[in-house]
């Protein structure tokens, strides 16, 4: 297959660790830091596999790969399965309490996609500073393994099913859906979408971008790839449906200029309406009252959401204490090409820094207040002010 990435090699896929911990004294991500200090910890999981096969090395191997990451703090583990939050619970938990500043644990998570309660706010009246707003949220099919784990015929029946269901969806969110260039498993499109369609939809910030993430090629997610590939989107491409890339599907609602209020409204609408005709298929998306909605990553689970702005800031993104004052808002930095990228002409993807222990609404509303204190600070800033 053409640009496909070559599957698991043999101790991989066995399992098989060392009787030792690795030395992961300068290790920077959570489930290194973790791990190193209780050493008899991974003796006890380091030969336990989940009821569907995922194995501890399976989980634990991204972070042992990679020590550090050079713009975030990274979990350093994912989950192959849902049980997997269970079989490793000693580490996941940990781990998931460092990453959500202790959120565990709680009676209950909570869930509330009321558009209604969201703050009737204009970010940015002066339309100067919001490039665009999002609002995305990963979600995982119950019955499968997740991207690290999962077989070549699960993850296209997964596709199968997805795409099933998004062609049932009517008004405004009917669209169609489109694999990966060189994907051959959607019929109807053989070997997926043109390169200028491709080309185009990464330039503008729409399609995930092409094994070019080393957390992801070290945890297995880029096996058989682009094979079960694709996006959906409708017909005025301000709503999206990433379908196998990190989680089963990433639900996704944008557009140019600062209106979250009408991005988070079509993000509930499409992800409500994806819900249910799943439901019709007899399929659900994974849950527990614990760690609420299910995904590869730790730093994904409960809400999935991320709520976030592209803003130009080229003053405040330079400030020394840029990243501890977007701490005290809730919120986080990234590159405007995602995770891996820095920041390009002082323009920052600001976003919620949680997902867990807040509801949906609780964080766009979280995003709202902070973007508009970021650009009275901007316009501080521009006016030789001090904002300490």
């Amino acid at each position: 297959m053409d640009n496909a990435v070559s599957s698991l090699p043999e101790e991989f896929s066995l399992g098989n660790l060392p009787e030792e911990i690795p030395d992961l004294s300068n290790h920077k991500n959570y489930m290194a830091e973790v791990l190193w200090a209780n050493p008899d910890l991974y003796k006890k999981l380091r030969n336990k596999k989940t009821a569907l096969g995922v194995s501890f090395i399976q989980c634990i191997k991204t972070g042992i790969d990679h020590p550090s990451h050079p713009h975030i703090k990274t979990c350093g583990i994912v989950a192959g399965d849902e049980e997997s939050y269970q079989m490793f619970a000693e580490l996941f938990d940990p781990v998931i309490n460092r990453r959500h500043a202790k959120c565990l644990p709680f009676t209950k998570h909570i869930s509330n996609l009321d558009y209604s309660q969201v703050f009737d706010k204009n970010i940015d009246p002066s339309r100067k500073y919001v490039l665009t707003c999002r609002v995305r949220t990963g979600r995982s099919i119950r019955g499968y393994r997740l991207s690290p784990a999962i077989s070549f015929d699960d993850r296209r029946s997964v596709e199968k099913t997805i795409v099933n269901s998004l062609s049932k969806l009517s008004g405004d969110l009917e669209g169609d859906y489109f694999p990966l260039k060189g994907s051959y498993s959607y019929i109807s499109k053989p070997n997926g979408m043109s390169v200028e369609m491709e080309t185009e939809l990464r330039f503008r910030g729409m399609l995930f971008q092409d094994t070019n993430s080393p957390l992801h090629s070290s945890s297995a997610i880029y096996r058989d790839w682009p094979d079960a590939r694709g996006i959906y989107h409708n017909k005025n491409k301000n709503a999206f449906v990433w379908v196998n890339e990190e989680d089963h599907v990433r639900v996704i609602s944008m557009e140019e200029g600062a209106n979250m209020q009408g991005v988070f409204k079509r993000f509930v609408d499409l992800l409500n309406a994806l819900e249910t005709e799943l439901g019709c298929e007899g399929k659900e998306f994974m849950y527990n009252d614990h760690l609420g909605y299910i995904a590869t990553c730790p730093s994904n689970i409960g809400t999935g959401l991320r709520a976030g702005c592209l803003v130009k800031i080229p003053l405040f993104s330079s400030h020394h204490d840029f990243k501890e004052k977007l701490s005290q808002l809730g919120l986080q930095a990234r590159g405007h090409r995602g995770v891996d990228t820095e920041t390009h002409l002082g323009i920052v993807d600001i976003s919620n820094a949680n997902r867990l222990g807040h509801t949906e609404v609780e964080l766009v509303n979280m995003v709202i207040n902070g973007v508009s204190q970021i650009i009275n600070w901007e316009k501080m800033l521009e006016n030789g002010e001090n904002i300490k």
